[in-house]
């Protein structure tokens, strides 16, 4: 049964990783999705490689895609863009704003030869404003909206970044997958192409919606103390772990302080127990399953049912998890390279259009002769590309 996105074309010029996991949970929903990279490869092929080439890093972002290598820094590499946009429904690319337009591959530029196209573009900070021309990753959107700071781990007077997972790159590639299929439903409606911008400042933000929210009645003279606080403690150079004590003292332990029996971990006698209580019934019931002894280090992780709570889990472990294995969040793929793999399978299921991935992320040029030829190029016209160094 075909996916929802079956017949839809999509570009992918991307790196590293939202704009590469956006564009697999399109290609998961059935798209065709070519991925343009330069000759040498995405970067993130080449971190900590298992292969040349190829890393878990970049096989877990771009699965069910085609490799299509160009340098769009010459115009043979550009022209064979302009060659296939007229086929294409969207187009996603996450470079700094100054890149596409240096390559010939800006919304104006693509737009003029396919005005249905959608052109899905994702910068760190924006087009407009102070840093709108800035380079930026993961940690730098982290840094500059507070993630880092609320994390409240300080490692020699300096907050540490989210390790886990790069949760602005993340929320960023959700966005532009759910963005592109609005505006696919918007063109179906309407005959219009138009263009979308996402970024990791805005997504960073948005993760944050309860902490950033501000109510004029009841926060406003709160926070304008804490502003000008903190602007005489940076301009007195106080170090930033006492500012940061500031700020917890300021805004988290008031906020904290009713959820701290309920919604939090503990040392149970076989291992560490995560357990999430946010209303009254579910919080008489924790007391009722522990006799009020919730600090008995002799309980243990078997958990009453109808208490929110689970076991603090390695994500290595999942792999073989039969929650995870039961609800088909295990895909098992063969990659041309490194032969099989297992990996996080689509996180949502639809009953009439399933996401059913079959192919692994791609060897680098590894459908540059099939795709090409599907657009019209002959045997004889892409050996020429490959002498002059266009692709391989």
């Amino acid at each position: 049964m075909p996916g929802a996105l079956d017949g839809i074309k999509i570009l992918e010029f991307t790196e590293i990783i939202a704009g590469p996991f956006g564009g697999m949970l399109l290609a998961d929903m059935g798209a065709d999705v070519i991925k343009v990279e330069p000759p040498w490869g995405d970067p993130w092929r080449h971190a900590f490689p298992i292969e040349p080439g190829e890393s878990k890093t970049f096989m877990s972002l771009n699965r069910g895609k085609r490799s299509l290598p160009l340098d769009l820094t010459k115009q043979e590499g550009r022209d064979v863009v302009y060659r296939l946009v007229p086929h294409m429904d969207a187009v996603i690319i996450n470079y700094r704003p100054d890149v596409p337009y240096n390559l010939g591959i800006d919304y104006e530029t693509l737009s003029a030869i396919n005005p249905r196209l959608i052109y899905c573009e994702n910068t760190a900070f924006g087009r407009n404003g102070p840093h709108s021309q800035r380079p930026g990753y993961d940690i730098i959107a982290q840094a500059m909206t507070g993630i880092l700071a609320s994390e409240d781990k300080i490692n020699n007077g300096v907050p540490q970044q989210v390790t886990s997972t790069p949760v602005a790159d993340f929320s960023t590639a959700l966005a532009a997958a759910w963005s592109v299929c609005a505006a696919l439903f918007h063109r179906e409606r309407s005959g219009k192409g138009q263009k979308i911008e996402t970024t990791l400042l805005g997504s960073a933000l948005a993760v944050q919606s309860m902490r950033f929210m501000e109510v004029e009645r009841t926060d406003s003279e709160s926070r304008a103390e804490f502003y000008e606080s903190l602007k005489v403690m940076q301009e007195a150079g106080v170090p930033y772990e006492d500012m940061h004590s500031f700020y917890r003292e300021h805004f988290d332990r008031r906020r904290a302080s009713s959820l701290q029996v309920y919604y939090r971990t503990y040392q149970a006698a076989d291992g560490v127990l995560a357990v999430g209580c946010l209303s009254d019934p579910l919080r008489k019931r924790l007391i009722d399953v522990l006799g009020l002894a919730i600090y008995d280090l002799s309980r243990t992780t078997t958990y009453a049912a109808g208490v929110p709570a689970g076991p603090v889990r390695f994500v290595e472990e999942l792999v073989n998890d039969e929650q995870v294995v039961s609800n088909g969040l295990v895909l098992e793929l063969e990659h041309s390279v490194v032969g099989k793999v297992k990996m996080v399978g689509p996180m949502l299921k639809m009953s009439e259009t399933p996401l059913e991935p079959t192919i692994a992320s791609p060897a680098l040029g590894e459908h540059t002769d099939s795709v090409l030829t599907q657009y019209g190029y002959a045997p004889k016209q892409i050996r020429e590309l490959r002498e002059l160094g266009i692709t391989r």
